[in-house]
C-alpha cells in the first residue's frame, strides 16, 4: 500500500509528508514516541495510523536533505533550515539562524548540536560560514525583547528576522519544532528537525556558537558570573552569581528566579 504525499505547493501551507511503509521501514524510522505525539498534536490511533503508513517524525542516524529535496520538488527554489539556540537561559539573548545549503551539499560530521563536542561544532561553525555557497543568516532577539514579548513570541521573532536576513531571499522555510503562527513566509514545521534536516542542522550549530561566543564576551565584561562556563543557564553556580552579585542588564528579568531578585523587598 502506498500512499500519497501531501507536498506545500507555492501559496499553500500544508505541512503532511506521508511515506509508503516500505519507504519508511529502508529509512530506519522508529514509532513515534507518547512524548513526541504529544508535542505533534496527534492522538494515539492518528499515530498508530501514521506509523504504520510512514508519517515522517523521527529518524534514526544523521540528518539528511530529504526535506529540501521535497520542498524544491514541490516547486520551491530557496529552501532554509532555521532553528534556535538560547530559550532557556536566564541571561541573554536568544539567537536563531537560517541556512540555505546548496544541491548536494556534504559536511563530514554536520549533525544536530547537541549532539556534539564544543570543539567539534566550532570547526563545522568556520566551516559553514566560510562557505561561499552556503547562504545564511544569524539573527537575535535581546533580552528587553524576551522580557516584553515572553521568550516563545521573543525566539519567533528571532527566527523571522534569520529567515529575512538571508542574502538571497527565501521561498520556503523547514523549521524546528512546533508550527510558528504568523510567519511570513511558507514553512513546514519538523519536530527533532536538527536531527533529520541538514539545513536546520546547520542552523543549529550556526544559532550556538554564534550565542557560546557572545556569552563569552559577556563573561569578559562580568567574569564574576561565568557566563563563558554555562552560557547564562541556571546551573548552581549562576544562581550562586546572582545571590552574590545580583542581575546585570543581560539578565532576564521575566524569567524565575531573576525575577524574584528584581523585586524590591517591602518594608
Amino acid at each position: 500500500m502506498s500512499v500519497r504525499r501531501r507536498l506545500p505547493r507555492k501559496g499553500t501551507e500544508s505541512v503532511d509528508f506521508l511515506f509508503s511503509p516500505e519507504e519508511w521501514q529502508r529509512s530506519g524510522r522508529e514509532e513515534v514516541s507518547p512524548t513526541q505525539r504529544k508535542a505533534a498534536g496527534l492522538s494515539g490511533a492518528a499515530c498508530r495510523e501514521g506509523h504504520r503508513m510512514g508519517v515522517k517524525t523521527v529518524v534514526k542516524g544523521v540528518p539528511d536533505m530529504q526535506a529540501e529535496q521535497e520542498a524544491h520538488e514541490a516547486g520551491y527554489l530557496h529552501v532554509c533550515g532555521i532553528d534556535e539556540a538560547g530559550r532557556g537561559p536566564l541571561a541573554g539573548p536568544v539567537m536563531a539562524a537560517a541556512v540555505v545549503l546548496p544541491a548536494g551539499f556534504s559536511l563530514p560530521g554536520l549533525n544536530d548540536s547537541k549532539k556534539l563536542s564544543s570543539r567539534k561544532r566550532e570547526a563545522l561553525y568556520d566551516a559553514l560560514m566560510g562557505d561561499d555557497r552556503v547562504l545564511k543568516c544569524v539573527a537575535q532577539a535581546s533580552v528587553e525583547e524576551i522580557d516584553r514579548l515572553n521568550i516563545l513570541r521573543a525566539t519567533h521573532l528571532a527566527m523571522r528576522r534569520a529567515a529575512e536576513g538571508l542574502p538571497v531571499a527565501a521561498d520556503f522555510c523547514l523549521i524546528d519544532g512546533l508550527a510558528v503562527p504568523g510567519f511570513p513566509l511558507p514553512s513546514r514545521n519538523i519536530i527533532k528537525g536538527d536531527a533529520l534536516c541538514l539545513s536546520i542542522a546547520a542552523a543549529s550549530i550556526l544559532a550556538k556558537v554564534s550565542r557560546d561566543r557572545l556569552m563569552a564576551e559577556l563573561d569578559r565584561e562580568y567574569p564574576q558570573y561565568g557566563f563563558s562556563r554555562h552560557a547564562g543557564y541556571g546551573t548552581a553556580a549562576h544562581l550562586l552569581a546572582l545571590q552574590k552579585y545580583g542581575i546585570t542588564p543581560h539578565h532576564r528579568r521575566s524569567f524565575a528566579p531573576v525575577a524574584q531578585m528584581a523585586l524590591p523587598f517591602s518594608s
